[in-house]
Formats: C-alpha cells, structure tokens, sequence
C-alpha cells in the first residue's frame, strides 16, 4: 500500500480515552473549527453543527448518559448535530415553507453530513498529535440527552467526541482482514465462523485498556454476546426521540 504521513497516522488509529488535564488551546480549536465547517456536505445544505461542552454541569450529566467514567473529565468535549433547524429558518424567513425537511431523506443527509464531519476532525486531531473518543454512548438515554441539551426541533445529537492530549499508550485494536469487508461488484453472502478463527485468535491477545490488563473475547464470541441479544435499552427510544424532534417523519 502507499505510506504518506496521513495514511500512516489514519491506519493507526487507535481510541484514546485517557486524557492529560489541559485543554485545547486557541488555535487548536480553531482548527477544529475550520477542518469541520470544510467537511463535505449533501446538496451543499451543510446540516451539521457542534457543541462545545465546557459547562461542568452538562458535562456530568453527560457522562452519566454514557455511563463512561472519562466522559467530560479532561480535554475537550463536544457533541456533533444533524440541524436541520439553520435551514428551516433559513426557508420561513425567505417565504417558503418546510418543503422536504421532515423527510426520511433529508434526515439522512443531515446524519451523513454529520458523520462526516466527526471523522474529518478525529482526522485532523490525530495529525496534531491528539487524541480522541468517539461517544455513540451519549444516545444511552435519547430523552435527557436531549432535555439536557435543549435543542430545539429540526436538531438531534448524533455523536460525541472527546480530545486532548493522550495520557496513555493503548494497543492497536485488530480489524477484520479486508477479504471479509471488501468485495468486487458482488457482496459476498458465504459468511463461515471457522474462517474467522485466525482473527479471532489474534482478537483475543488485544488487552482492552477500558478494564486494565485484561484480555477481550474473540470478535466472533463478542457478536454472539449479549451486546446483540434482544432486550430492551433506553436506546430503543431513538426512533421516537428523532421524531419528537419533528425529523424523520416519512
């Protein structure tokens, strides 16, 4: 493969979620800034925005959502929203009316433009040497997330990021070899466990820093946990959290 200092930085990725006690200077996070507002984005609509936690309040609460000790603790927390809201108003103040906004699509778009955007900064975080954690955990509880939050309608809280200078050297998390992701033209449907085995083995010699010292599961044996089996969670209101945000409604 070709090796230029972004691909090195991008293939190894690695969480961070042990910060050291500074925040973001200035320029850092305007750099921020600036590399997410230049992120691509559906139709130009640009339906993402960010916000900054520094509340101490709202970063506890927070945290509680996530049930993730590090959350809100040191660096810099912000959580990134598909708004659709900017260009609702953006329409009644120029006569129209909501046109598409409430629609499937449009939503869609906003989430992708959104998810991109994440991804583009934890890009650009990483080649100034920073670290950061992808938070899918601050929708464990949609509702107060979004009393919390006080978003207005046409706006939904789709993922978090923490930043800040690493306080810890964790290991490369292994990824499923590329002839189980990648196919040409045709997906592949002949999916065998005991073709997985070798990954798994190398899986199980991965020590997850998030409980010290301790070793995970294999990946297969991890699919086959209870984090797929059907139960109830707080998570299963997103749906009706999405739409009582008047999005997502056909």
């Amino acid at each position: 493969m070709i090796r230029n200092q972004t691909i090195n930085k991008q293939v190894k990725h690695r969480t961070i979620r042990a910060f050291k006690d500074r925040n973001l200077t200035d320029e850092e996070l305007e750099t921020i800034k600036q590399v997410a507002a230049h992120t691509s984005t559906s139709m130009f609509t640009q339906q993402c925005s960010i916000l900054h936690i520094t509340s101490e309040e709202k970063r506890s609460t927070i945290r509680q959502i996530t049930n993730q000790s590090y959350v809100g603790a040191n660096g810099d927390l912000f959580i990134f929203i598909a708004d659709l809201y900017r260009n609702q108003q953006i329409r009644h103040q120029m006569g129209k009316d909501d046109g598409r906004l409430h629609k499937t699509d449009v939503f869609m778009q906003a989430v992708q433009d959104t998810v991109l955007s994440v991804q583009n900064v934890v890009n650009a975080v990483e080649s100034m040497d920073l670290g950061a954690v992808i938070l899918g955990s601050i929708n464990n509880d949609p509702f107060k997330l979004l009393q919390e939050l006080n978003l207005p309608l046409m706006t939904y809280p789709i993922l978090g990021l923490q930043v800040g200078v690493p306080d810890q050297e964790p290991q490369m998390k292994p990824r499923l070899p590329s002839e189980f992701t990648f196919f040409e033209n045709t997906y592949e449907r002949k999916v065998k466990v005991k073709n997985l085995h070798d990954y798994d083995r190398i899986v199980r010699t991965y020590y997850d820093l998030r409980e010290a010292n301790r070793r995970i599961d294999s990946f297969t044996n991890q699919i086959a946990s209870a984090k797929l089996d059907l139960r109830e969670t707080k998570r299963d209101q997103l749906l009706k959290a999405i739409r009582s945000q008047s999005l997502c409604l056909e």
